[in-house]
């Protein structure tokens, strides 16, 4: 595949733990989502656009009970926060939170990134925001590009091996794209979301590398955490 292809760390919990924290930020994400639009995937983008991102890992009534616990009023709102980090080695982290509790949140990322050698700085200007579309994909890469770039997506780059096709695109172009590749037969995507991609990866050292999984897997127990990006070649 691709630099940019991971298998997402919610899709590869194994413990009861890591499900469940998962599945919380899916439910706060669509949650969310829903309570700052109209509680209808079919008449709100952000909230089709969650549960598309979520479909896949997460259980079919986690994502139900969030839309009607806005449907009915809930009063509960969660605070978004980012954080930038410097990890071990060369690496660096974009670390988005969804939280109740800004204060805890600071506090989780910041003693994560440091005990691992780390520290909050500014790291932002080596990634781009762009949007990243995997699936299971059986026709020739010239086809694929070639129903994109005629439907006006504007197409960075694009790969497909061994029966899995990698396509990333401008953020806004994620719903037209998605429209396009269902009609050429793709109904189902192993991510479909805009993210933020590092410029270029980097691979670390066997010491640093252990210490930067210990670090993503703290940052995947971490209630506050919602989303993490890095430019680590795993």
């Amino acid at each position: 595949m691709g630099r940019h292809f991971e298998v997402r760390a919610a899709a590869m919990a194994a413990t009861a733990k890591q499900k469940s924290a998962a599945n919380m930020r899916a439910s706060k994400e669509i949650y969310m989502a829903a309570k700052r639009g109209v509680p209808d995937p079919n008449a709100n983008l952000a909230l089709r656009s969650a549960i598309e991102k979520y479909r896949k890992t997460c259980p079919k009534d986690v994502i139900e009970r969030a839309i009607k616990k806005a449907q009915g009023g809930d009063a509960t709102n969660y605070i978004e926060g980012r954080y930038e980090a410097f990890g071990p080695g060369s690496s660096y982290l974009i670390i988005d939170t969804l939280t109740d509790n800004v204060n805890r949140a600071l506090v989780n990322v910041r003693t994560a990134v440091t005990r691992k050698g780390g520290h909050l700085g500014s790291v932002i200007y080596n990634f781009e925001q762009k949007g990243l579309m995997v699936f299971d994909f059986d026709k020739s890469k010239d086809e694929l590009e070639e129903a994109l770039v005629f439907g006006d997506v504007d197409v960075k780059e694009i790969s497909v091996e061994d029966g899995k096709a990698e396509v990333v695109i401008e953020p806004s172009d994620l719903e037209k794209a998605t429209n396009i590749l269902k009609d050429l037969g793709v109904s189902e995507f192993d991510v479909n979301e805009v993210t933020w991609l590092a410029n270029d990866k980097v691979t670390l050292e066997e010491d640093d590398l252990r210490k930067f999984k210990e670090l993503l897997e703290q940052l995947d127990d971490c209630e506050d955490v919602q989303n993490v990006y890095h430019n680590v070649q795993l």
